[in-house]
């Protein structure tokens, strides 16, 4: 015992600190993943934005 608290108290704050920065960490890298996933998905959209103009610009060139 360490100032009159048993071993096992010290233990159990260990663990919840050690939960709560894994549970930080997990936060952090689905964050992470889930920027990349909108930044991909935008530039998809974008590219797709792009061929459409391009489609119809040349739809219109043809009927001029």
């Amino acid at each position: 015992m360490i100032l009159g608290v048993p071993w096992w108290v010290f233990m159990m704050i260990i663990f919840i600190f050690l939960s709560g920065y894994m549970a930080y960490r997990a936060f952090y890298a689905e964050k992470k993943l889930e920027q990349q996933y909108i930044e991909r998905e935008g530039r998809i959209y974008m590219e797709r934005i792009e061929e459409e103009k391009k489609h119809r610009e040349d739809r219109k060139q043809l009927t001029s």
